[in-house]
């Protein structure tokens, strides 16, 4: 009898060792991980903001003094603007693109009844163990042939190619989880599949639209190497592949190459800390679903 009592009294002396914030081993390591995310970013921020003579004595030192030429250059750079509306819009095109075509995609996979339907979700989420370098060079003779190397479209299409499996595999939990009692009220008010569609679809699917819109959008702007293999006009170039331009061209100049590099980081990293919830609540939305 007395066992009992001691085992309770044990399990009370290890919940009381529990802090009420979750393990400190936990927090540590989530700071590390932190930190090692964010320092390069900040070290490339802070380092835009010194000079060349600051950064080789110094590497690791702060401004001393605080140097604005160098952002300042590259706001006065036309290259930098125009690569920045290039990613614009290449970025905003993608995500747009990638957002209606999943919708309407996850929509059949998810509320119509056919045989093929478990075999193309498959497929789909087959789609995404095949990144896009694997199909590079394939993918370079075929916009080649449709004449679309060397243009914003010759981007933006694969991108969204690409970029659909992903997103579907989010969407189709949202809309499944719209109950069939809601879309038989509508049906029979007189609501057609479409207007169901645009009235309560898209409003009660509104997190899992953003969270594919924003990492659609991430992606674009992010994405290096088919912009590198098939831009060759450099008025076309996005920023990720005008940094790396722009760095070796001016390989001396390491304090303007930061400044350059800080500032084609700065619309995505706003972007992200902007709709991290919504992110955040999307894809759990989709796990839960």
């Amino acid at each position: 009898m007395s066992a009992r009592p001691q085992t309770l009294a044990m399990q009370g002396i290890r919940k009381s060792h529990k802090t009420p914030w979750g393990h400190p081993v936990v927090y540590l390591l989530s700071v590390i991980l932190v930190l090692i995310c964010i320092v390069p970013v900040i070290y490339i921020i802070i380092g835009g903001f010194r000079t060349n003579s600051q950064i080789t004595r110094y590497p690791a030192g702060l401004p001393k003094p605080w140097n604005f030429e160098n952002y300042k250059n590259v706001f006065a750079s036309n290259i930098f603007w125009t690569e920045l509306v290039n990613s614009l819009i290449v970025g905003v095109a993608t995500m747009v693109g990638i957002v209606l075509l999943s919708l309407m995609v996850s929509f059949v996979l998810a509320r119509y009844e056919f045989r093929a339907r478990n075999f193309m979700y498959s497929l789909f989420a087959a789609g995404m163990m095949f990144p896009i370098t694997v199909a590079i060079t394939p993918l370079y003779l075929l916009l080649k042939n449709l004449h679309l190397v060397n243009s914003h479209l010759g981007i933006i299409l694969p991108q969204i190619a690409f970029g659909l499996p992903q997103a579907i595999i989010i969407m189709v939990p949202f809309l499944k989880s719209i109950p069939t009692e809601l879309e038989e009220a509508a049906m029979i008010d007189g609501s057609s599949r479409l207007g169901f569609f645009f009235r309560m679809v898209l409003p009660l699917s509104w997190p899992g639209v953003a969270t594919v819109g924003i990492l659609a959008f991430v992606a674009s702007w992010n994405a290096y190497m088919l912009p590198l293999f098939l831009l060759n006009d450099s008025s076309k170039y996005t920023l990720p592949l005008g940094v790396q331009m722009f760095s070796s061209q001016h390989s001396v100049d390491t304090a303007q190459v930061l400044a350059f590099t800080a500032l084609s980081m700065i619309p995505a990293l706003i972007c992200f800390t902007i709709f991290q919830k919504k992110i955040v609540g999307g894809l759990a939305g989709a796990v839960k679903g």
